[in-house]
């Protein structure tokens, strides 16, 4: 038996729900490819059968920072394309049903925090993700709303891209061209080195994209759901949790920083099957 957090859990081999690392790697490749062959167009040597579209055009969350101007002027933010407009809706229309998965399926960035954290978990091992005091924590998560207002405040009064310019996951895309600033790369190293200690930071501490999507948690149609009868109760499902809610403690998982990764479930983690299962039903 192990001891963790006060309480005692027998020793278990945990699973993975597979696809999603699939669906993780697909995405980054693409994003990947399409951003090389984006810089690679710019001096003329891009690949014919890639796209050439910007980060920009890839990006959902230019869709939310330019609602604003396209709704009073008709026109889009500076840099900002209709595709980003489009992926808006979409994910909005995804986060409906089930939550944030663009967080925890697609999100390039959000998954090259989960691999930097394999490093984190060999090193510190049980004592990984969770440094951070349980009060602390729970203040530092609602810092990404702030972020969020000033994103949206800023680029209203502006009119351009401003928070490009801090933006983590156009550094890690560009990072080799002109385009990026010192101040977003900084921020990406951050990022990276902090996940060897805290699972997904930028995701729970300052990601707006987020911010917006964890709303949806409160109303999805498809949720993580705990049956009490068949429980054990041993705490796996909130201990292995990435973004440390307590999924154990609570019927319905209405969490503002779920991200719909599914690791809680009885596919993956929870050692009773169908205990802990991705569905529709009545909210409690």
């Amino acid at each position: 038996m192990i001891k963790l957090f006060g309480r005692r859990h027998s020793l278990f081999r945990p699973r993975t729900i597979w696809i999603r690392k699939v669906v993780q790697i697909f995405f980054f490749t693409m994003v990947t490819l399409l951003s090389i062959n984006h810089s690679l167009a710019e001096t003329g040597q891009a690949i014919p059968w890639l796209g050439t579209a910007s980060l920009h055009a890839l990006c959902p969350f230019g869709g939310v920072v330019t609602i604003y101007q396209y709704a009073v002027s008709g026109n889009f933010v500076q840099k900002i394309h209709e595709s980003a407009f489009i992926l808006m809706v979409v994910g909005f229309f995804l986060a409906i049903l089930f939550g944030p998965v663009f967080c925890g399926w697609v999100c390039p960035l959000g998954s090259v925090q989960e691999w930097a954290s394999l490093l984190g978990k060999k090193i510190f091992r049980r004592r990984f993700n969770h440094f951070i005091p349980a009060r602390l924590d729970t203040v530092l998560r609602y810092l990404r709303y702030l972020v969020l207002a000033w994103v949206i405040y800023v680029t209203a009064v502006t009119g351009t891209l401003v928070f490009s310019e801090y933006d983590p996951y156009f550094a890690l895309f560009n990072f080799w061209s002109s385009e990026v600033a010192l101040s977003g790369l900084a921020i990406l190293g951050l990022t990276l080195l902090l996940s060897l200690f805290v699972e997904r930071p930028w995701c729970k501490y300052a990601c707006p994209y987020g911010a917006v999507l964890g709303i949806s948690n409160l109303f999805r149609i498809f949720s993580i759901r705990r049956n009490e009868s068949t429980c054990k109760a041993d705490g796996a499902c909130s201990i292995l949790c990435p973004m440390n809610i307590a999924v154990d403690n609570k019927i319905v998982v209405r969490d503002h920083q779920c991200i719909s990764c599914l690791e809680c479930t009885s596919e993956a983690i929870c050692p009773v099957v169908k205990t802990v299962q991705f569905s529709t039903g009545g909210t409690k």
